[in-house]
């Protein structure tokens, strides 16, 4: 399966963005989807993850009650709704999928970067 991110860019601290992830290739329905990212000079981290068919899981504690992930399988997308960004939410964003039953990502989207103000 092929991932395309998209819905990143520059917001002031407070503001929200819609991030989405486009599936093509496989069948969407058929994944756990997942949103990761990776600010400057760190290593990626794990933000969400969806099941299926709906059902959050492992929601990174710094973002509980600002982002919210969700899913359309007949549109084959992921999104993550961002509100009350913070200037430490900025790095790139990258939707992962992974085949349940197995707990490594195999399938990456090619980011899309998230920049907040303070």
């Amino acid at each position: 399966v092929q991932l395309q991110a998209s819905g990143g860019g520059l917001v002031q601290a407070g503001g929200s963005l819609r991030l989405s992830c486009v599936a093509s290739g496989g069948t969407f329905s058929g994944y756990i989807m997942g949103w990761f990212r990776q600010a400057p000079g760190k290593d990626r981290e794990f933000v969400v993850e969806i099941g299926q068919y709906g059902g959050t899981a492992n929601l990174l504690d710094s973002v509980k009650g600002r982002f919210i992930v969700s899913r359309e399988n007949a549109k084959n997308t992921v999104y993550l709704q961002m509100n009350s960004l913070k200037p430490e939410d900025t790095g790139v964003y990258y939707c992962g999928g992974r085949i349940p039953g197995r707990g490594k990502y195999e399938y990456w989207g090619q980011g899309t970067q998230v920049t907040v103000s303070s």
